[in-house]
């Protein structure tokens, strides 16, 4: 029944489609990256935005997913102190995989996350938007991580 829902709403026309969080970089094969581009440009109205980051692959932010240099420990409430930190499994190509560690010492439960990233360079980010169909407006550096990160304002052609 959900299905048959779905398919009876209008298609959706934002003005504006973001992904956070360096969502952009778990898209890491082509055919992954060019589907999520054409699938977020049909969601636009003319002229709407897609606005995301991405890693600058130049900063090398794995060479610090250590332990020594990611470790964390918070204590949240209701669960007590938990212990953090990140380890680098492996780089090939752009392609970086890492290891995330959660520690919770309440109950001593170990709980761990193995993730791959890819890091595009700047000049591969704006060719795939452009043969997604998007006009750049824009990129800069993030403004709370300069160096680090790159932001992507794009649109759908059209006004704006």
């Amino acid at each position: 029944m959900a299905a048959r829902l779905r398919q009876d709403l209008p298609p959706l026309q934002v003005d504006l489609a973001t992904m956070t969080g360096n969502v952009a970089q778990v898209f890491v094969t082509d055919a992954e990256w060019a589907a999520t581009l054409r699938a977020t440009y049909v969601t636009l109205r003319p002229g709407g935005r897609l606005l995301f980051e991405t890693r600058d692959p130049a900063a090398k932010a794995w060479l610090e997913w250590n332990r020594e240099r990611s470790y964390t420990r918070t204590v949240v409430a209701g669960v007590g102190a938990v212990q953090a930190w990140v380890e680098l499994l492996d780089v090939n190509g752009q392609l970086v995989s890492f290891r995330s560690t959660f520690v919770f010492e309440a109950d001593g439960a170990v709980l761990t996350s193995d993730s791959t990233l890819r890091f595009r360079h700047q000049d591969e980010v704006i060719a795939s938007l452009a043969a997604a169909g998007y006009l750049i407006d824009e990129v800069r550096q993030a403004p709370d991580r300069p160096g680090r990160e790159l932001v992507f304002i794009a649109r759908r052609a059209g006004v704006g």
